[in-house]
């Protein structure tokens, strides 16, 4: 048994040849480039590829079959020149009989059951080669689908604004889904505003695995969140046993953004241009009622928890705990005046943005950038970078 590093949500934005799958996504993220900058730059291990319902993308994969670029593993997965496996799966949006929208994640052993899953969808979707995500099912229907075919659900960055199932569709998942479905979901994602302690607050949650993931729309931000995962091999059904934790595999640790960087995480007001300082929940604007806000992550989970202290709140009994570790970490091109020419610099010296943000030792940071610069990573690595609050789609910044 060892222990990999996962991220579970990355958007395969083009195809090979240029058409755009996922909108607001950069030209540069195609199958073949995510793996080799998982692989080499990264240091991930295993990488979720989220729009392989495409059949613009399945036919990639089937491309990069032939010429002998990847190889479907029996356990389900794609090897990609041995130290990296990529998942097959799709992020579809789902919407509710009340009219909101949420995001779920959904993956498959093998591309035969990702090109039958997109043949279904088809049905189900407007324009399904350039629409990868926009569906007409609930999110009952969408996991019925998915558990037909032998695939796992998740949904998606769960407390986000706008297009999760917390964020704006219910205060219980037990709402959207029967209650064998509900037990068959293995995890939900937390999302980039959002950490353990938080999430711990909804007892429902307490038998779901939390994962933290990147929602990468460029090649850079990968792995700005990520799982450490105790797994015996790189392969689906590890991973899918991580999940359940099931055999001895798990989530061994999260590793992501301090909540206070994502762009959703208090909030903010439309009209003021403001976001909130006040203590949470903060559902309304504090200067005048009518304005339209955008809810902050923080605000939502307050008013909708059901227990006074966290679940995962190790300061209460640290025997009590339900969760991994979550570790705060702060991505390279979140750091001021780290630029493309440094972020090189140091993985040209060091290998990995992973054993960079996390390995490296002080003294051999500072033979290859600045003191302030290498002061920044350490003090990234333990949680004491002076932060500004992101809301209303606005990420926070690191001061200092």
């Amino acid at each position: 048994m060892r222990e990999y590093y996962v991220d579970l949500h990355v958007h395969v934005g083009r195809s090979s040849d240029g058409r755009i799958v996922k909108v607001g996504t950069s030209h540069k993220l195609t199958f073949a480039n995510i793996a080799y900058e998982a692989r080499y730059r990264k240091g991930i291990n295993i990488i979720g590829m989220v729009d392989c319902v495409s059949p613009w993308i399945i036919r990639d994969i089937e491309e990069m079959l032939k010429k002998g670029q990847l190889e479907e593993l029996p356990e389900g997965g794609m090897n990609y020149r041995d130290d990296l496996v990529l998942l097959l799966g799709s992020e579809i949006e789902t919407r509710e009989e009340s009219g909101c929208h949420a995001h779920s994640l959904v993956f498959f052993p093998w591309l035969s059951q990702v090109r039958e899953f997109s043949n279904i969808m088809d049905r189900h979707m407007a324009n399904l080669p350039e629409n990868s995500m926009i569906s007409r099912l609930s999110g009952q229907q969408l996991f019925d689908i998915v558990d037909s075919l032998g695939g796992f659900y998740m949904p998606a960055h769960v407390f986000t604004p706008y297009k999760s199932f917390y964020g704006n569709c219910t205060n219980s998942l037990r709402n959207i889904f029967d209650k064998q479905s509900f037990g068959k979901i293995p995890a939900v994602e937390l999302g980039l505003s959002a950490d353990t302690q938080m999430a711990g607050l909804l007892s429902e949650l307490d038998e779901k695995a939390f994962t933290s993931n990147s929602d990468a729309h460029s090649l850079i931000k990968m792995g700005r969140e990520y799982n450490v995962m105790r797994l015996k091999a790189l392969n689906f059904e590890e991973v899918f046993k991580a999940l359940k934790g099931e055999d001895g595999r798990g989530v061994a640790a999260n590793y992501g953004l301090d909540p206070k960087l994502g762009k959703y995480h208090r909030t903010f007001c439309l009209k003021c241009k403001g976001i909130t300082q006040q203590p949470p929940p903060v559902l309304k604007c504090p200067n005048n009622p009518n304005h339209r806000v955008v809810v902050g992550v923080r605000d939502r989970i307050e008013a909708i928890r059901d227990r006074v202290q966290s679940s995962d709140d190790a300061n209460i009994d640290p025997g009590r705990t339900v969760h991994p570790p979550y570790h705060y970490q702060v991505p390279l091109n979140f750091l001021p005046g780290v630029g493309p020419r440094t972020i090189d610099r140091l993985i040209n010296e060091f290998g990995t943005e992973m054993n960079i943000l996390h390995k490296v030792k002080p003294e051999e940071l500072y033979k290859v950038v600045s003191q302030p610069i290498a002061d920044m990573i350490i003090k990234g690595r333990q949680g004491e970078l002076n932060i500004v609050h992101g809301g209303g789609g606005v990420y926070g910044k690191v001061l200092d």
